[in-house]
């Protein structure tokens, strides 16, 4: 048994509450190389002639990646835990402890893994409504023009040109209430907006008025009215927060180049020296290099109040219901705790989400952020679907990493994407095969998380790199891919009628084949499974359940049949995927 692979740490993914009464503990060994776990546990102060109390449960293997294999059990009804874990082999047995590992089961309770106390505030608590939200993500300049008057100078003709660093359009917020429609028939029940404040750029993530609208998208009472009309058909606003930094023509900032080290405005900036800029030297930092977005220094207290009172300003003016948190993780953890409690205390259901393209576990303690934006499963299913550089048995390693990295809790509402803004359009990574951006659409929303479509990926827009990725939405029906767009609409009322089961339930990977990637969720007695065929010929997968009897729907077609047989396999032609919905008794999963 190779104890050195052996990991367990009391608390983050491995150890954490589920809800008020319900523990989850995990532990992780090297693969193929542990045969049982069974976890041993008890209150450390339930004593009976003066021996610890303890119970013992069978862990249950949850995954594997290419080096561990993933265990993972159930406590409920404790306040206080003690526990350890007996793990054996073939020739072998030890418990392992806070203490280390022994060859005999220690008695005294002190020298296992402790949970003090289990407290309700400390369960990660997201809001309940984003686990059955399917997003859209609009960029407003380039959705739709609604009211012309609102134009800048020198606008070109809606589409009409390639999308630039510096070229305007002119899409408005009334363009984004004409489409409200769209959005609502496509089944869409939450829309993320990039930047909406006062900025000199086309993007907006430069903001020169935080407490402004640019007049571009329209007024404040414009505002209220879109997240208004949004609400009355079931839509979520959720808005950009640029906290990390500022445009070059922010106020404050300009004071301070204008009177240097007299500005009032100078410890709101990481300032290193005056001049600010000499030669190509910047003595001051920024986002990245870019000189005209100076980086707020959000230890200071002004500006850490200055913007605070811009988040709770927007929810009290205009009721939105989330903030996306551009750079999140260039910004201290202070911020965002007093963030989080300030908002949270105006709409204690305010979706916060932070944009962090790596492991984000710091952020997700329930004290800071309800959710991140999942980079790292665009990664591997670009690396999977699009460019064939990993095979199905890699993707399920890969991911399953991923889903390990955090609590059940917190990947029920990553945001999970297939392309943003910051990147080139699916279609265009797919190299314009759209059988493969079907099948990334079908990943995406039969995964756990809280998907969001970039728009216009729906109807096979496509764009390289920023700015390539930015083009305005087209509204003529001919410049639409009517059959990408029925199918993604049919997966996403796949999805709302799931998401219960998708974002409740227990997931699991299936053995792969060499062409298929599968893998289903259980809730109870009921399973949704899908299937997905990577390959441009016809597969078979074998269906690992005894289904004899049991009535099978194939929710994308709305079929129903019932199995006259246990040896069933699903056969999907090139580039085929099939979703199926049947009930199952737990025990039978394992058994075949």
């Amino acid at each position: 048994m190779d104890l050195a692979s052996i990991y367990h740490r009391s608390g983050d993914n491995y150890c954490y509450l589920q809800n008020g009464d319900t523990l989850h503990i995990h532990i992780r060994t090297k693969i193929a190389n542990v045969k049982e776990i069974e976890l041993i546990y008890g209150d450390q102060y339930e004593m009976i002639d003066y021996h610890w109390v303890s119970q013992r449960i069978t862990m249950e293997k949850s995954g594997s990646d290419s080096l561990f294999d993933y265990w993972h059990c159930t406590i409920t009804n404790k306040k206080r835990v003690r526990y350890g874990f007996i793990i054996r082999d073939n020739e072998q047995q030890i418990t392992y402890t806070e203490k280390g590992f022994f060859p005999f089961i220690p008695e005294d309770a002190g020298y296992y893994f402790c949970l003090p106390y289990l407290h309700q505030k400390d369960v990660f608590t997201p809001p309940s409504w984003v686990s059955t939200t399917v997003w859209y993500q609009i960029f407003p300049e380039r959705f739709r023009n609604g009211n012309s008057s609102l134009n800048p100078a020198d606008i070109a003709p809606w589409g009409q040109e390639e999308p630039g660093l510096w070229n305007f359009f002119g899409g408005d917020f009334q363009g984004i209430i004409d489409s409200l429609d769209y959005l609502s028939d496509l089944g869409i029940n939450g829309i993320y907006l990039t930047p909406i404040f006062h900025a000199k750029s086309n993007h907006k993530y430069d903001t020169i008025n935080y407490l402004e609208v640019d007049p571009q998208f329209g007024d404040t009472e414009m505002l209220k009215r879109l997240v208004k009309e949004c609400h009355e058909r079931g839509i979520r606003v959720m808005l950009d927060a640029v906290f990390n930094h500022c445009g070059y023509q922010f106020p404050p900032f300009q004071d301070v180049l204008k009177n240097k080290d007299n500005s009032r405005y100078k410890d709101w900036f990481h300032i290193h020296k005056f001049p600010l800029k000499e030669n190509d030297t910047l003595n001051y930092e920024t986002f990245g290099f870019y000189e005209t977005m100076p980086k707020f220094n959000t230890t200071n207290l002004e500006v850490k109040d200055y913007l605070l009172h811009v988040a709770q300003y927007w929810i009290k003016e205009c009721d939105i219901d989330g903030w996306r948190l551009d750079v999140a993780n260039e910004i201290d953890h202070d911020f965002w705790r007093s963030f989080r409690s300030v908002v949270k205390d105006l709409k204690p259901d305010l979706f916060i989400l932070g944009e962090i393209w790596h492991d984000s576990l710091p952020w997700l303690r329930g004290d800071q952020f309800d959710s991140v934006m999942n980079y790292p499963l665009l990664t591997k299913a670009l690396q999977f679907f699009a460019y064939d550089m990993i095979s199905s048995q890699q993707f399920m390693e890969e991911m399953t990493t991923t889903i390990q990295s955090y609590p059940d809790t917190v990947n029920k509402v990553l945001f999970n994407i297939i392309g943003s803004h910051d990147t080139p359009r699916i279609m265009h990574e797919c190299s314009y095969r759209k059988e493969r951006v079907k099948l990334l659409f079908t990943f995406l929303l039969t995964y756990p998380g809280t998907p969001c479509i970039y728009y216009g990926d729906e109807i096979g827009l496509g764009g390289g790199s920023d700015p390539g990725c930015r083009k305005c939405m087209p509204w003529n029906s001919d410049e639409h891919d009517e059959e990408l767009k029925g199918f993604v609409k049919r997966l996403i009322q796949v999805r709302k009628q799931s998401s219960f089961l998708i974002n409740n339930g227990s997931f699991y990977f299936l053995s792969q084949s060499d062409s298929c990637l599968a893998y289903y969720t259980k809730k109870d007695d009921e399973i949704l499974l899908t299937v997905i065929n990577k390959s441009d010929m016809e597969a078979q997968f074998l269906l690992p359940f005894p289904l004899r009897g049991k009535k099978i729907s194939l929710l994308l077609t709305e079929e129903e049949y019932a199995a006259e047989s246990d040896d069933l396999a699903v056969i999907l032609g090139p580039y085929e995927c099939s979703i199926l919905r049947f009930d199952m008794n737990y025990e039978f999963i394992h058994a075949r």
